[in-house]
C-alpha cells in the first residue's frame, strides 16, 4: 500500500557557515541562524554570464543549481559516519556542462522521454519534431529535441520559506520551438529543506493545446564514489506494472505485471542481481531503461526507495506523477570525463525520473499528457535523504 507524503518543514533556520567540515556532521545538530542562498558566476556563454546558486541546510547538506538547463550541478549528502560527498554525476566546469549529452542533472522538456517517430497529432494536425535518438536503430524524439530545455538559459530568482531555501527558474518556450505548438511559460523551483529533502517543483501554462512532460534527470550514485557501479544499490519501486517497449524503446501501449520477472522491484532488490537476465525487456534496453506504472490516483506519494548499504545513504522519491523511469546508466561507457576527471563507466550512475508515460501524445490509453489553454501543468518530485539500516 502506498503512503501519502505530507511535508512537515520545521521553523528552524539554516546553517550559518559554508564550511562543511564544521557544519552538521550529525543529522540532529542544533539549528543555526538562517543562511541566504549564495550565488556566483560559473562561466560565460556567448558573452552571457551563467550564475550558479548554492543552498545549505542546517545539517550541512548542500545543493548547487545553475541557470543553464535549470540544472542540479551537485548534491552533497551525509553518510552514516557524518561525512559529506557529492552523490550526483556531472562536470566541474561550465564547459563540461555545455557538452552534456547524457542530460546530467538537467530539466528536460518540452516532453521528457521518447516520442515515436518524432511526431504526434493534435486536433487533426500533425506536428513534426527532431529525431535525435535511435535505440535499436529506430529513430525517435528524445527529451525535447536537439535544443531542449536542458540547453537553454533560465531566469533565476532566490526564494525562501520556513525550513527551506530555494531557487526558481523561469523560461518561455516560444510557439514552434523544436516543433511544439504554443507559447509555454514554465517555472521550476529547487528547494533544499531542513528535513534533508531536495524538492523539484515544475508548473507550466500554454496559450495553445500542447503536450507537456517536464522531467528532472539527475544521475545518482549514493556511494559518493562514481568509480563504483550502482549495481550494488538496492531499489524498491511502488509499482506492480511496467510498460513493455519495442526494440526502439517506445512503449507498446500495454501494461504488464512485474511479478516473477526481473522487472519486479515491489520488494527491495539488488539492482545487479537480475540486470543481465535473458529477458526481452532487458535485452532491448541494455539493462533497465523502462517506465514503471505508479498509480491512477492523485497526490504526492512514495514512488521509489534507493539504498547503498556501504555508505548507509538512503533516498526516497515521492511524486504526484503516474510513472517513474528507471535507467541504470547502460549507455555510460567511459568516454565522458566528469567531476574530478572521472571517466564515468558502465552503470556508475542511475536515474529515477518521475513523469508522464513515454510517447504519451501518441497513446490514447495512457494518462493525459496534453494541456489546454488556461490549464496549469504541475509536477512535484521530492528526494528525501536519510541513513538506512
Amino acid at each position: 500500500m502506498r503512503n501519502k507524503y505530507f511535508t512537515s518543514l520545521p521553523l528552524a533556520g539554516l546553517c550559518a557557515s559554508l564550511i562543511l567540515s564544521s557544519c552538521g556532521d550529525r543529522q540532529d545538530s542544533p539549528a543555526q541562524p538562517n543562511l541566504e542562498v549564495t550565488k556566483e558566476v560559473y562561466g560565460v556563454i556567448n558573452g552571457r554570464e551563467v550564475t550558479k546558486y548554492t543552498m545549505v541546510n542546517k545539517h550541512g547538506m548542500r545543493a548547487v543549481v545553475m541557470e543553464y538547463g535549470a540544472t542540479l550541478v551537485s548534491l552533497e549528502a551525509l553518510d552514516r559516519d557524518g561525512k559529506l560527498a557529492d552523490i550526483t554525476l556531472g562536470y566541474d566546469s561550465l564547459k563540461g556542462w555545455l557538452s552534456n549529452t547524457s542530460y546530467f542533472g538537467s530539466t528536460v522538456g518540452r516532453y521528457g522521454n521518447r516520442i515515436a517517430e518524432g511526431k504526434f497529432s493534435l486536433a487533426g494536425k500533425e506536428y513534426l519534431l527532431a529525431k535525435n535518438n535511435d535505440p535499436g536503430g529506430i529513430e525517435c524524439h528524445l527529451h525535447g529535441g536537439k535544443v531542449g530545455f536542458d540547453k537553454v538559459f533560465w531566469k533565476a530568482s532566490v526564494t525562501q520559506k520556513p525550513g527551506a531555501q530555494g531557487v526558481t527558474f523561469a523560461y518561455r518556450s516560444p510557439d514552434g520551438e523544436e516543433g511544439y505548438p504554443g507559447n509555454l511559460d514554465i517555472k521550476v523551483t529547487y528547494w533544499l529543506t531542513d528535513e534533508n529533502e531536495l524538492i523539484w517543483e515544475a508548473e507550466a501554462t500554454s496559450d495553445q493545446e500542447t503536450p507537456v512532460n517536464l522531467v528532472h534527470h539527475s544521475y545518482w550514485n549514493l556511494s559518493g564514489d562514481p568509480s563504483k557501479p550502482i549495481t550494488d544499490h538496492t531499489l524498491k519501486l511502488e509499482a506492480e506494472q511496467y510498460l513493455p517497449t519495442t526494440i526502439g524503446l517506445i512503449p507498446t501501449g500495454k501494461r504488464e505485471s512485474v511479478i516473477s520477472t526481473p522487472m519486479d522491484f515491489t520488494s527491495e532488490q539488488r539492482i545487479g542481481s537480475r540486470i543481465n537476465d535473458d529477458y526481452e525487456a532487458l535485452k532491448f534496453g541494455g539493462g533497465y531503461d523502462h517506465c514503471w506504472v505508479l498509480r491512477d490516483g492523485q497526490g504526492v506519494e512514495l514512488a521509489a526507495t534507493l539504498y547503498d548499504a556501504k555508505s548507509g545513504r538512503k533516498m526516497q522519491i515521492f511524486t504526484d506523477q503516474p510513472g517513474i523511469q528507471f535507467y541504470s546508466g547502460n549507455f555510460l561507457d567511459g568516454t565522458v570525463s566528469g567531476k574530478g576527471g572521472m571517466k564515468y563507466q558502465h552503470r556508475t550512475g542511475l536515474c529515477l525520473e518521475t513523469q508522464k508515460f513515454p510517447d504519451g501524445p501518441n497513446q490514447p490509453s495512457f494518462p493525459n499528457s496534453v494541456i489546454q489553454p488556461g490549464e496549469t501543468y504541475k509536477h512535484t518530485m521530492i528526494h528525501k535523504f536519510s541513513i538506512g539500516q
